[in-house]
């Protein structure tokens, strides 16, 4: 194991399933993290705690169960605060994940607030969660959407965005801070800045980003943030939705039932307070009491010996990838500029045909249009092969890439 910022070799014993064998006899080689990543022991044990020792549902009965169990789900709302440097916990709203966050402000703010011949901004790179919604929008609205394009380095061409804000019709921008298919980082500060400048809200996916760097909200100064727990170390089917307190307020809710509301009378109901007005029902308590785990696990490692890593794999890794004969790849060549995301393209393989062939060798990579069509149609391909890295990978595994690759660019004679 070779030396790094970060532990890896302990990292990796926390990690049972990195241990597996595929196809018989091969040893995993898991580089599918930017759709979600392997859990620590810590995370599985903390779930299994709540269910052994105190399962009950919260904020509700007065109990012993239930005050444990609203306590240590109200702690990882604290410690998500902390985490995103929020300015306000009551900040803090649980979701089923990205998707859902971006899809709350769509439904209720965006409702609210975007009219006709309204113009909502997002980019050529985004993820389908963060362009259906605002096509949905747009058209029960008589809106429009534009987006800031991608040039051939895989950045956004922000002179774009500067001609759309000087419309004065734009309500809303929306934009991923790190891209799942290009990894490209985006300048989110100065988008943020130009936006601002023209009073325009502005809504930012952090899913790729907040696994991998340090997220600072009250530097960023956007109104909205979301991202998810999966790709973080935590379970599946949580998710965040940061937004300022005003706009909350002045969001009607997403959903309906109990825990939302403050009083129900046969015509009409008042609201609970932020950000129980945003959670109905009995939320997913087990997973968001391992998504606390899951911060507590990447905390004591440090987000910025997390980006580290990244950045000395992600570097490692395009240049092993570039040696490769008919080898294309998408996105900055910087990997100072880029999250640790590599997409592809091997000659003329087809990106399903090479994540089989490779999988063969125990490397677990994505192919597809990683939910990310408009991106595809720019870059004038169908799909690309995806090879994404996380705090447990290591050089030698990204060898055992290089060598699957070269096995089926001679399989296909390139």
């Amino acid at each position: 194991m070779q030396a790094s910022v970060i532990n890896i070799e302990k990292i990796r014993k926390d990690f049972p399933i990195l241990e597996r064998k595929v196809h018989k006899d091969k040893p995993l080689v898991y580089l599918d993290n930017a759709a979600t990543t392997q859990k620590p022991v810590q995370v599985i044990e903390a779930i299994s705690n709540y269910y052994l020792n105190y399962n009950s549902n919260i904020h509700r009965a007065v109990h012993e169960l239930a005050e444990e169990a609203t306590a240590a789900y109200e702690l990882t709302r604290d410690k998500v605060a902390k985490f995103i440097n929020a300015p306000r916990r009551e900040e803090i709203v649980f979701v089923r994940g990205t998707t859902e966050a971006i899809n709350l402000v769509a439904y209720t703010w965006g409702r609210q607030n975007v009219g006709k011949d309204d113009i909502i901004v997002t980019t050529e790179y985004e993820h389908h969660s963060n362009i259906v919604p605002w096509q949905l929008l747009a058209k029960e609205k008589g809106a429009r959407i534009e987006y800031v394009g991608v040039d051939d380095g895989g950045q956004l061409m922000l002179e774009q965005l500067d001609r759309y804000l000087e419309t004065g019709r734009v309500k809303l921008v929306t934009f991923s801070q790190m891209s799942n298919v290009l990894g490209t980082i985006s300048d989110s500060e100065e988008i943020v800045r130009r936006c601002k400048a023209r009073g325009v809200r502005v809504l930012v996916d952090g899913a790729q980003s907040v696994p991998h760097m340090k997220v600072d909200l009250q530097r960023l100064g956007c109104d909205f943030f979301a991202f998810s727990a999966h790709k973080m170390l935590g379970p599946t089917g949580v998710g965040v939705l940061w937004a300022r307190r005003d706009l909350l307020e002045g969001m009607v809710p997403f959903n309906g039932g109990g825990d939302m509301i403050r009083e129900v009378h046969k015509y009409e109901t008042t609201w609970n307070d932020l950000p129980y007005k945003f959670e109905a029902g009995t939320p997913n308590i087990a997973d968001v009491i391992g998504f606390g785990a899951a911060i507590d696990y990447l905390e004591a490692i440090g987000m910025d010996r997390v980006r580290e890593h990244e950045v000395e794999i992600t570097r490692y890794a395009l240049e092993k990838l570039s040696e490769i004969k008919g080898m294309k790849i998408y996105g900055p060549m910087d990997a100072g500029k880029r999250g640790g995301v590599i997409s592809f393209n091997l000659g003329d393989i087809h990106p399903h045909d090479l994540a089989t062939i490779i999988d063969e060798d125990g490397v677990a990579i994505r192919s597809g249009h990683h939910c990310a069509q408009v991106l595809m149609e720019r870059l004038d391909v169908s799909a690309t092969s995806r090879a994404s890295f996380y705090i447990y990978n290591t050089k030698d595994e990204v060898d055992v890439l290089v060598r699957a690759l070269n096995r089926a660019r001679e399989l296909f004679r390139i």
